[in-house]
This record gives C-alpha cells, sequence and structure tokens, in this order.
C-alpha cells in the first residue's frame, strides 16, 4: 500500500512539476515575443530619425526615482566642472 500511495504522490509531484515548467516556458516565449516587438518599435523610431540610444536612455530614466535622478546629475555636474568639462 505504501508504494502505491508513494507512486501517486510521485505522479502528482510530476504533474504539478511539468505545469510548473511548461508556464516558465510559455512565460519566456511571451519575453521573446515582446522582445522582438520592442526590437520592431525601435526600429520604426529609428527610420523616423529618433536617436534609439538616447531613447533607451530616457526610458530608463523613467523608470527611476527623480530624486536619485536628481542628486545623480547634481553629482555628474560637480565631476564635469572639476574637470573643466562644464
Amino acid at each position: 500500500m505504501s508504494d502505491t500511495i508513494s507512486d501517486a504522490s510521485y505522479r502528482v509531484t510530476a504533474d504539478e512539476l511539468r505545469q510548473f515548467i511548461e508556464r516558465i516556458e510559455r512565460l519566456d516565449m511571451e519575453k521573446k515575443d515582446l522582445a522582438e516587438q520592442q526590437k520592431e518599435v525601435m526600429a520604426e523610431a529609428k527610420s523616423r530619425g529618433y536617436d534609439t540610444k538616447v531613447m533607451r536612455k530616457v526610458i530608463a530614466l523613467r523608470k527611476r526615482d527623480k530624486d536619485d535622478i536628481a542628486e545623480e546629475e547634481a553629482v555628474l555636474e560637480m565631476y564635469k566642472e572639476a574637470l573643466g568639462m562644464a
């Protein structure tokens, strides 16, 4: 009886594990599809004359806290002045 219960538990665990893995695989495919769509949008923006390198920086900045950005920019300006770049 113990073997039967153990086998049943293993099957349930294996089925659940398979479901998790398949979900992760589907999400990976969705990520790949989204990344491809992002590339297409960037290519379209580039073809219209936008600087995609700067666009990526703007996107990264929009994700950050405004106070962190201001502090970083202030330090950058201070460093540039110290090096005679400003």
